[in-house]
């Protein structure tokens, strides 16, 4: 075994430990709200059996179409994930034994490990072994993506897909013999199918994919039957899950807004947030700042030609389309770790072996640095995400998961936000008003952890299952 493969299976191992850390907290740390969104289906296909033609959640309300959802349809993302988190989670001995949420962690996790195994395979065919354990070494340990890739988010596995469309693309292209007999040439489609299922920003990766091949083939690329059979088996099923999902449109979520639906796109608030405060501050602990740039300014080596830079500017082109998405959350960016970990890289190196114009001993000072203080300051700022800010919602959750029937459904105030509709283990609303409507479309309970004028309204002619300081639980079939 190349001794570069152990170092591989040490950071993979580091990477591991890292991720468990907090694995058992509940599902209301930093953006919950869409986590509990993605984990609520796979918990709805433990309970009722896998679908992956109908996704279904708790959330019944009309927030995220406008329509109402009484079916708690949930079509965004092709839920293969969800159905398989599902499908291991009934089926491996003891899974049960965790909560459904800390199992959908571990898959993340999963995924993750596996991206960084692709990104080291990516690499050491451009850059050599050296630069894509180094490469493989920032994935594992920014604190951004140690937080992050154990999220319960599409993005995680959508990360894991188109590196994997990534390397088979280059496996194949890098080959003597272009035939779609190859198994690189399926396997790079298979790969770039889900990835588009997950989430079709994945298009964005099809400019290193499309560089490449322009590369090796000049015009026969364009000519090549082959081409096009790939396009097929990646797009089409992208079109058919579209084509579906238009039959259920109060379970797709608005999503014209993520484009530039405030008006933010290239203006400074835009470069503030994107390049300062997501790359320079949370990502990169402003002191990563240094080996990214010294990455992006060296020459390229002729093997890897501009396949990253390309790689690099379809990670841009994402965040100028998708400006508004991308400045409203700081997940947008989780596709974008690959090609800056490789950039670090590529500058570690060089101060690593710094030429001869450079001091030794100050690149040497300014490799020590840099690395360190992105750690730090990087977790510095990414720390608080892991935290659970109102324990509240997980309290009163579960009391409503003893007290309440399984089939009850629950009015779950939380300003249209899932995440406390997610602890009760029930379909309802995350949001009060029009609590006779409500009623009217199933609503039999209501749970508040404020006790406001609604909540209080509600008690004064409602029979209350369960008050405490911190919540109360109220009947609401029997309001006068």
């Amino acid at each position: 075994m190349k001794k570069t493969y152990w170092y591989l299976i040490f950071i993979i191992a580091v990477g591991f430990l890292v991720r468990l850390y907090r694995i058992n907290e509940p599902l209301a740390d930093w953006h919950s709200w869409r986590q509990v969104d993605t984990a609520g289906v796979t918990r709805e296909y433990i309970k009722n059996g896998i679908d992956l033609l109908r996704p279904r959640y708790m959330d019944l309300s009309s927030i995220p179409s406008g329509k109402d959802n009484l079916q708690g349809w949930r079509m965004v993302e092709f839920p293969i994930i969800n159905g398989s988190t599902a499908f291991l989670y009934q089926n491996i001995p003891g899974a049960r034994s965790t909560e459904i949420h800390v199992f959908s962690r571990l898959v993340s996790i999963v995924f993750s490990l596996g991206s960084i195994v692709l990104l080291y395979l990516i690499v050491e065919m451009f850059s050599g072994s050296l630069t894509a354990i180094l490469a493989t070494a920032v994935m594992a340990v920014l604190p951004y993506n140690i937080y992050y890739s154990r999220v319960i988010l599409p993005e995680v596995p959508l990360v894991f897909f188109s590196l994997a469309a990534l390397y088979f693309s280059v496996r194949y292209f890098l080959s003597e013999k272009h035939s779609m007999l190859s198994a690189s040439f399926w396997l790079s489609a298979g790969s770039a199918a889900p990835a588009l299922l997950l989430k079709p920003y994945a298009i964005f990766l099809a400019l290193p994919i499309l560089y490449l091949g322009w590369k090796q083939c000049r015009t026969d690329l364009l000519k090549s039957v082959k081409s096009y059979v790939w396009l097929a088996l990646v797009i089409l099923p992208f079109l058919l899950w579209r084509v579906w999902i238009g039959q259920f449109p109060e379970g797709i979520p608005a999503f014209t807004w993520l484009l530039n639906g405030n008006g933010i796109r290239f203006k400074g608030a835009f470069f503030q947030w994107i390049f300062a405060d997501r790359l320079g501050r949370l990502i990169l602990g402003y002191f990563g700042l240094i080996p990214l740039g010294i990455g992006l300014i060296i020459k390229p080596g002729d093997r890897e030609g501009w396949f990253y830079r390309w790689w690099g500017l379809g990670i841009l082109a994402y965040f100028v389309t998708f400006a508004t998405g991308n400045v409203q959350h700081d997940y947008y960016q989780i596709i974008a770790i690959p090609i800056v970990s490789i950039f670090i890289a590529k500058g570690i190196n060089v101060l690593f072996h710094p030429p001869k114009e450079f001091s030794r001993p100050v690149s040497y000072f300014l490799l020590l640095i840099s690395v360190v203080f992105m750690v730090a300051f990087g977790w510095y700022h990414i720390r608080d995400y892991f935290n659970i800010n109102h324990p509240e919602i997980v309290e009163a959750g579960q009391a409503v998961d003893k007290v309440l029937p399984a089939e009850a459904k629950v009015i779950a105030p939380y300003d249209g936000d899932t995440a406390f509709l997610f602890q009760t283990n029930r379909k309802g609303w995350p949001i009060g008003g029009a609590i006779d409507d409500k009623v009217s479309k199933g609503a039999t309970h209501y749970v508040s952890i404020r006790f406001d004028e609604e909540a209080k309204d509600l008690i004064s002619r409602c029979q209350v299952v369960l008050k405490t300081e911190k919540y109360v639980i109220i009947n609401l079939k029997t309001c006068k």
